[in-house]
């Protein structure tokens, strides 16, 4: 069988759609699907139904992919590539994820591969946003706070980031400590709380967490950069939840003060994505090996 005719039937399997694929192959949407009816009529079955939104495979089609996709992948890698060999890092690797956690831990770890030639270009957002450039081929790897789906993608789980209860230290003198422990919510009312978002996402994830209900009011301070959300604690605002690996370093200096210790503290798990199609490129699987690897001490 012909090899796009394989390569177009592994789009449209990871994409969910023929008009998804299209683009990805740079055909028009009626060439996948006559590409796909002539591999159907090829083999005699049908590969693909038609969904409301897109087509959902057939036994047939999953059972072809699983024979098919690392060899056409890897062809397509050596194609792409060219046969002489070449600098592994002569391609930029486009990498995006959140501003903070990006900036903090994943860009340090790759001194060693930019040291040896690796090209680098960062973009920061939110996860909704950072996957969908992630599907129309923007980025390369994304690191994201929500876990991705979809056929076309690699996903592995990267690090966990624990959330802590932070106030700087003059608005932590001014809490009972026993009073806390023992009513958290009566405590905490009326305390000044600094936030990323207006809808308070990530305290409210922990006050559902521990205290097993949603903070009351609207924030004082909303930062759309935790970063600002910390120096704002520091200076006095209010209080806060912080990943824990933000304000270790105050925590650890007593700037911040960590006003509840959970047993279970709250955690979110991060991903990193790629393409399942362009995940062994060389520079590619380079980044992304080193970061699961620098992953593991976080």
């Amino acid at each position: 069988m012909d090899l796009s005719l394989l390569r177009t039937f592994l789009a449209v399997y990871r994409c969910g759609s023929f008009t998804g694929a299209a683009p990805q192959l740079g055909l028009s949407q009626p060439t996948v699907t006559a590409q796909i009816r002539a591999m159907e009529a090829q083999l005699g079955q049908q590969l693909f139904r038609r969904m409301p939104r897109g087509v959902a495979p057939t036994s047939i089609a999953d059972e072809l992919a699983g024979q098919v996709a690392k060899h056409v992948d890897a062809l397509s890698t050596i194609a792409e590539r060219g046969l002489a060999p070449a600098d592994p890092f002569a391609a930029p690797v486009h990498l995006a994820g959140p501003v903070e956690l990006t900036t903090a831990r994943v860009l340090p770890a790759l001194v060693g591969l930019v040291g040896r030639g690796l090209k680098l270009r960062v973009t920061f957002g939110l996860a909704d946003e950072l996957l969908s450039g992630l599907d129309d081929r923007r980025f390369d790897l994304v690191v994201s706070t929500i876990r991705p789906h979809g056929r076309s993608l690699s996903v592995t789980p990267l690090t966990d980031e624990e959330f802590v209860l932070v106030a700087g230290r003059s608005w932590a003198s001014k809490i009972d400590a026993d009073q806390l422990a023992r009513d958290p919510l009566a405590t905490l009312k009326g305390v000044p709380l600094v936030a990323y978002a207006e809808e308070l996402p990530i305290i409210r994830r922990y006050w559902r967490s521990v205290f097993g209900a949603r903070p009351k009011g609207s924030p004082a301070v909303v930062v759309p950069d935790l970063r600002g959300v910390l120096a704002g604690v520091l200076a006095g605002f209010g209080i806060t939840v912080l990943p824990r690996y933000l304000c270790a370093g105050e925590l650890a200096s007593g700037e911040l003060v960590e006003l509840v210790r959970s047993e279970i503290p709250p955690i979110n798990t991060l991903f990193l994505a790629a393409h399942a199609a362009t995940v062994r490129r060389p520079h590619i699987a380079a980044v992304r090996a080193r970061l699961l690897e620098a992953a593991a001490g976080w």
